[in-house]
């Protein structure tokens, strides 16, 4: 008997709590640094593999209550529903310019249709009463090829039936006047659940920052804007992991940054016998591979300590050690441990990396990879004792600037079907690795 009554109490309590909330974040952009302004904002929803462009002066609204629903903007001056959140029945209000059909539909947080209705409507302000159960709603208004979309919370509402019930027309008794504002900010909507880790890439000229983040309310990404540009004139985005600022790319220049040529070999002989600095791109082809990976450098252009741009250099392995420390203590392992080393997907693009399925390895679910931006590319590698392409799409290698012997330097490895990221000292000075730059 008291087993049964703790059981009705449970159901009460449980029958008796509000609804949850729908997400309904708004995400504004600002620059400093070098650049106080933002153009186009790229947000790629990395838990969902989705993308976005939010164009300049535009916020982002993270949602949970659009799945299927058109994500259209939504105009505070022409749409309200009042109250909301609610305990009952709502008022729902828009203004009209020209009379027509128009046709009003609400949807669940699943996309499904739960009601709708189609009314010819006149010009002036219109009303209708919304009856909806208890639940998150997105409302869509679609008239003459323009829709706008709102969303209402409906906390412990109990109704039989839902129901969307015109109300009546308030005609305009003079043409509306004009606005006082000479703009109005727009808002570009993407879908969003809590947990979801979202990453930002903002430009303002040549400068690109990359930040990450997973939003738990309102508000501003700032992007500290900071110049990374080569002697060939490439400008690379760059990310800020702890204390360090890191290209968020692999390095592509053919010159030293005091603008003399790096020599390009092609020839796989040649590149075994080099005892001087050389780069050249995966399989001799620029076009393929450039921009996507990078170019491959022997330890001896590393050496010159002229490879980097200005205002960067090659991080030592000292540096590459305190980044690892970093994302150890800060929970980036994928099991979010704070021992060992897994934190490789954290690291990892999300794209372009073989598919594993070991768990924790780089290739088991790239939607899990790049946690921190740092967007890590399989470059593969080119080897000395043959001179030939190997690797891409399956692992990646990076110099230090630090040499160990006369004939080793330390470097750091990542494998497609592994969780670590591997220091390890190579042996021979002539092989072909990717660069990455940390700021001065």
């Amino acid at each position: 008997m008291k087993t049964i009554s703790l059981f009705v109490l449970s159901l009460l309590l449980v029958l008796s709590l509000p609804c949850i909330a729908a997400i309904n974040y708004s995400i504004t952009f600002t620059g400093t640094g070098a650049s106080s302004t933002v153009a186009d904002v790229v947000v790629q929803n990395l838990t969902k593999g989705t993308t976005v462009t939010v164009p300049a002066g535009n916020i982002l609204n993270l949602s949970d209550a659009l799945s299927s629903v058109d994500q259209l903007n939504a105009n505070d001056e022409t749409i309200r529903i009042y109250p909301n959140s609610v305990e009952g029945a709502s008022t729902l209000s828009f203004s009209t310019k020209q009379a027509g059909s128009t046709q009003i539909n609400a949807y669940s947080l699943a996309g499904r249709k739960i009601v709708s209705i189609k009314q010819n409507l006149q010009a002036g302000s219109n009303s209708f009463q919304l009856s909806l159960p208890c639940g998150s709603y997105a409302i869509q208004i679609v008239k003459n090829g323009y829709s706008y979309t709102s969303k209402i919370i409906n906390q412990r509402a109990s109704v039989s039936k839902p129901a969307i019930t015109y109300i009546g027309t308030e005609k305009p008794l003079s043409p509306a006047p004009q606005k006082s504002k000479s703009s109005t900010t727009s808002t570009t909507t993407m879908t969003y659940n809590t947990g979801d880790r979202l990453l930002y890439k903002g430009t303002s000229g040549n400068y690109s920052t990359v930040v990450t983040d997973v939003p738990t309310a309102s508000k501003t990404i700032n992007f500290d804007f900071t110049a990374c540009t080569d002697a060939d004139g490439n400008n690379y985005s760059v990310v800020k992991i702890g204390t360090q600022t890191w290209m968020a790319e692999n390095l592509k220049t053919t010159k030293y940054n005091d603008g003399t040529s790096i020599p390009n070999v092609t020839d796989n002989i040649g590149w075994v016998n080099l005892l001087t600095p050389a780069y050249c791109w995966y399989n001799n082809d620029s076009t393929t591979y450039k921009n996507i990976y990078g170019a491959l450098y022997n330890w001896y252009t590393v050496n010159t300590a002229k490879l980097a741009p200005a205002g960067w250099h090659v991080p030592t392995d000292a540096e590459w050690t305190i980044l690892g420390n970093y994302l150890l203590v800060n929970g980036y392992n994928y099991d979010g441990t704070a021992t060992g080393n897994n934190y490789a997907k954290s690291l990892a693009a999300t794209t372009n990396w073989t598919i594993y399925t070991s768990t924790g390895a780089i290739g088991n679910d790239l939607t899990k990879n790049n946690s921190t931006g740092f967007s890590a590319a399989p470059g593969g590698s080119r080897f000395d004792d043959n001179g030939k392409f190997d690797h891409l799409g399956f692992n990646g290698y990076w110099w230090s600037s630090t040499q160990l012997s006369t004939r080793d330097a330390w470097t750091r490895f990542m494998y497609y079907d592994n969780s670590l990221v591997d220091r390890f000292y190579c042996h021979n000075f002539a092989d072909g690795y990717s660069v990455r730059c940390l700021k001065d």
